[in-house]
């Protein structure tokens, strides 16, 4: 029993729930992304994704072990890809583009409802641990979806950015470049763990959050501060 409150006692316990933070709103960021491109291509026509169980909200359907640790690590990272057969599609190649572009629209669609939210909870909450906390976690929403929202639209295959320059090529070339996307996914998992696309994404992204900040009236800087559970603990 010594030894167990011993370990409690140095246990970093708000370190802790500043990882679980990140972790839930990484997986909700990825589940919305992943969930919002097979149900567009549901709506296209295409009912792969459905059949495959891949239109729910379960985060265990869309996760990739990978993507997550980059996005909680780095803030940018991907899901397990939603499956799509294009041929269900009457245009397949803009029916890939708009399946693709709905998974950042829906994660800068979830970094705006998160910035509103924060900017209600800011300016009429009670500020105490818990509604810092509640904004702690908003803000770390709007960040992993901004962050998410813009990786993904690298015109890099296989992410989705590539899926909707892709689609103004010529059939020939379009197939050819698709059938050899798996290969390029290791050249971009070690472009991001050298940090190639860190300087760019990061001023893009704070770009964003200031535009949804104007439009909600959540102070950016207050935005930014407050997705480190270490600040909110240095204001009491």
């Amino acid at each position: 029993m010594g030894s167990l409150r011993e370990f409690a006692q140095h246990m970093d316990w708000w370190g802790l729930v500043a990882l679980l933070i990140s972790a839930v709103a990484a997986l909700l960021c990825i589940t919305l992304h992943e969930l919002s491109h097979g149900f567009v291509a549901y709506r296209l026509g295409d009912p792969t994704a459905k059949n495959a169980g891949r239109l729910t909200l379960n985060p265990i359907k869309h996760l990739d072990l990978m993507g997550l640790l980059m996005m909680v690590v780095v803030k940018v990272g991907w899901a397990k890809p939603v499956p799509v057969d294009m041929r269900y599609f009457k245009r397949p190649k803009q029916g890939m583009a708009l399946t693709a572009l709905a998974g950042p629209v829906a994660n800068f669609l979830t970094a705006l409802s998160a910035v509103a939210l924060a900017s209600v909870v800011w300016h009429f909450a009670p500020i105490n641990k818990g509604t810092l906390l509640a904004l702690c976690f908003l803000s770390n929403m709007a960040l992993l979806g901004v962050g998410m929202g813009l990786f993904n639209l690298i015109p890099i295959s296989p992410l989705d950015g590539s899926k909707i320059l892709f689609a103004f090529l010529p059939d020939r070339t379009y197939y050819t470049i698709l059938k050899y996307e798996k290969y390029v996914m290791g050249l971009l998992i070690i472009l991001v763990l050298v940090g190639v696309f860190n300087k760019p994404l990061t001023f893009l992204m704070v770009q964003c959050l200031r535009g949804l900040c104007a439009i909600t009236g959540m102070p950016l800087e207050w935005l930014l501060y407050l997705q480190d559970v270490s600040t909110i603990l240095n204001l009491f």
